[in-house]
């Protein structure tokens, strides 16, 4: 499998990490909402024809690398990045 391609639309008071793969037009996404340097993120949506590829954890890893990158802070309202970040303790820096 080719790893997913990962593109950030950044539109001011919000945005969205978009993750596209070779072999499908559906594409995942985590959104967010920006208020000053904090990012909360909202959903993490990945179409279950593109599911079970790992997309999901590699847009909240492109989001850590850019929080990181930019000094944001996170707000992981979604399930999803609420769980990764406790997968990953060495994000708690990042936890707005």
């Amino acid at each position: 499998m080719d790893e997913p391609v990962i593109t950030h639309l950044d539109q001011g008071a919000e945005g969205e990490y978009q993750a596209r793969v070779a072999d499908s037009a559906a594409f995942g996404r985590l959104t967010y909402v920006r208020r000053g340097n904090v990012l909360t993120a909202e959903h993490t949506l990945v179409p279950t024809e593109i599911g079970g590829r790992g997309i999901a954890g590699k847009l909240v890893e492109a989001l850590v690398a850019d929080a990181r990158i930019h000094g944001w802070k996170i707000v992981p309202e979604c399930s999803y990045v609420e769980a990764a970040f406790k997968r990953h303790p060495d994000w708690a820096d990042l936890r707005a």
